[in-house]
């Protein structure tokens, strides 16, 4: 993996959880947990299920997009454009969960989270194996991980768009009737990334991908060690280098320091550092809010936040 890149901003991150198929009840916890961690990991995060912030003007501003569980046709046309275009100014991808069954015949998304998703067998107890090189994702985790989640199949094998797979279902530890359809590869591939985005146009600039397909029940997002995957996972999918946080010429991302806090347009609840302020980006539809105060994941302090609705 290359050298860690200087932090010169807050990175900005949009978790954009929209659905039009199933809908896990766990978006919202999920979305709570990642504003929580913000502030340590130097990060604000925004949250939305509203389409229509896939615009040149607002994408611009973030150094990554986080997709949450998304499934069906969640963005139009001109969204897609406007994603394509991100992505190709060195943008960075994150992918959660069902992100991986969202946007089905769009190529250069499916290429840029590196499979679609196929099928699960019941949610179970399961081994996840640490494999793969040294990563920030993995680092924390015992090599044969014990988890209760689902354990995903896929359409085809992410290393066939040059991925890097680091976590791996070990399917002796579960219990799966299939039928499995298609060739995903081995080691059975449950998380992964892209040094470079495949999803980026021939002349783009490619930032770096990172897809988990954990994080089903509201539990999981309760646990330190998951957590700790997924913000590693987050935290290296940014030091691509290719966005303003950490590179002064970059053309996508927040060049100005900000503190942590969450902008929402769908009304979920989103913890931030104690008195932090609300942004929100340019070019989307004004929104408005109330605050109340309740305790920060894992009970560590009381902060106050702010929970905003689209109106």
């Amino acid at each position: 993996m290359s050298k860690a890149a200087a932090q010169s901003s807050v990175a900005r991150i949009l978790i954009y959880s929209a659905t039009r198929d199933f809908r896990h009840d766990s978006i919202p916890t999920a979305v709570d947990a990642l504003v929580a961690h913000g502030p340590a990991a130097n990060i604000t995060f925004d949250h939305t299920e509203d389409e229509t912030w896939f615009t040149d003007d607002t994408l611009q501003q973030y150094d990554a997009l986080l997709f949450l569980s998304n499934t069906g046709e969640v963005l139009d046309e001109a969204g897609k454009a406007a994603f394509q275009k991100y992505l190709d100014l060195g943008g960075n991808f994150v992918g959660i969960h069902s992100a991986s069954d969202c946007l089905r015949n769009t190529t250069f998304f499916q290429k840029e989270l590196g499979a679609a998703f196929d099928y699960h067998p019941e949610i179970q107890n399961a081994t996840v194996d640490v494999i793969g090189p040294s990563h920030p994702s993995t680092s924390m985790l015992p090599k044969a991980w014990a988890v209760t989640d689902e354990m995903y199949n896929f359409k085809s094998d992410p290393r066939a768009v040059g991925a890097v797979v680091v976590l791996s279902a070990n399917e002796s530890s579960y219990t799966d009737p299939g039928p499995r359809n298609f060739d995903q590869g081995t080691p059975h591939p449950t998380a992964w990334l892209q040094e470079h985005g495949a999803g980026v146009e021939s002349n783009g600039t490619a930032g770096r991908s990172f897809y988990t397909s954990l994080g089903h029940l509201n539990e999981t997002w309760h646990d330190d060690l998951f957590m700790a995957h997924v913000l590693g996972g987050i935290q290296w999918t940014l030091q691509a280098n290719t966005t303003r946080a950490f590179n002064p010429d970059g053309k996508v991302g927040n060049a100005t320091s900000v503190s942590s806090s969450s902008t929402s347009a769908s009304g979920s609840a989103s913890a931030a550092a104690a008195s932090s302020t609300t942004t929100q980006p340019s070019g989307t539809s004004p929104t408005w809010l109330s605050q109340k105060t309740v305790g920060s994941l894992g009970g560590l302090v009381l902060a106050t936040i702010t929970i905003l609705s689209l109106v």
